[in-house]
């Protein structure tokens, strides 16, 4: 009886030890199929966002991180990022210039983007041109949009060949002097749209369709001045409306992000 027992007992040793030990191993293979991605993965990505003054923001030209980032969706997906993933050490620049066309971009675009060099490249673009054309400045097409741009992001990907583009929609709204001349701002914005599209595709950016957005939260809260004040500019919600489109649409490609 009492070997009996010393066997039973031996016995249960041997199976918890073997328990004890698989209890250590098996999370460790489940693991591999659960986890996400390498959790370094996207650690250092370097950011910039290149644009007009929707993206400029009124920033500053300085290091007051107050202000460098400007007051725009620029800075409201820079603040989240940097909030919710500090272990990935992200940099966030935002080179932005009120008023820029695609042909302003060329100008400047070798210091303030390829000297930067970006991992992640995000460009909206395309309003000032729309402007130019529907007040008659010939040297402001739909073809010169296209032509300019796609040689903007040959030369982009030439010399950063793995940087990764975004590609934001030009969009407007019924409001001000935009409302005005509607018809001549639809039939100048929308071959752009189609435009910049095309152009993600061609060079596998993640597009953002942001004039969809605005419509729709235009037609579900109006007015449609509560969203574009003055049919091009965001207002605050127009900005968060826009940054969280943009990292939900990022962040379908950029797995680090969510």
């Amino acid at each position: 009886m009492a070997n009996s027992k010393q066997s039973s007992r031996r016995n249960f040793i041997k199976q918890a030890s073997f328990l004890g030990t698989a209890a250590l191993t098996v999370p460790a293979v489940l693991e591999g199929f659960s986890m996400p991605a390498d959790e370094k993965a996207g650690e250092g990505t370097t950011f910039l966002f290149q644009g007009d003054s929707i993206t400029d923001g009124n920033r500053t030209r300085n290091m007051d991180w107050n202000h460098v980032l400007g007051h725009g969706y620029a800075y409201l997906i820079s603040a989240r990022l940097w909030f919710d993933l500090p272990q990935k050490k992200f940099h966030f620049f935002n080179r932005g210039v009120s008023g820029n066309t695609v042909t302003d971009l060329i100008g400047r675009w070798d210091t303030d983007t390829i000297a930067i060099k970006p991992d992640v490249l995000s460009i909206l673009v395309g309003v000032n041109d729309t402007t130019h054309a529907v007040y008659g400045d010939k040297n402001f097409t739909v073809e010169s949009y296209e032509a300019d741009y796609r040689a903007l992001l040959k030369k982009t990907k030439q010399q950063l060949p793995d940087v990764q583009l975004v590609i934001c929609e030009p969009f407007i709204l019924p409001v001000g002097k935009v409302k005005d001349r509607w018809d001549d701002y639809q039939r100048e914005i929308v071959p752009r749209q189609a435009a910049a599209k095309k152009l993600a595709g061609e060079f596998d950016a993640i597009f953002i369709p942001l004039q969809e957005s605005f419509n729709k939260a235009a037609e579900k809260y109006p007015p449609v001045e509560y969203w574009l004040w003055d049919g091009v500019h965001p207002m605050p919600n127009g900005h968060e409306l826009f940054a969280r489109e943009w990292i939900k649409l990022v962040g379908k490609k950029l797995k680090y992000i969510r």
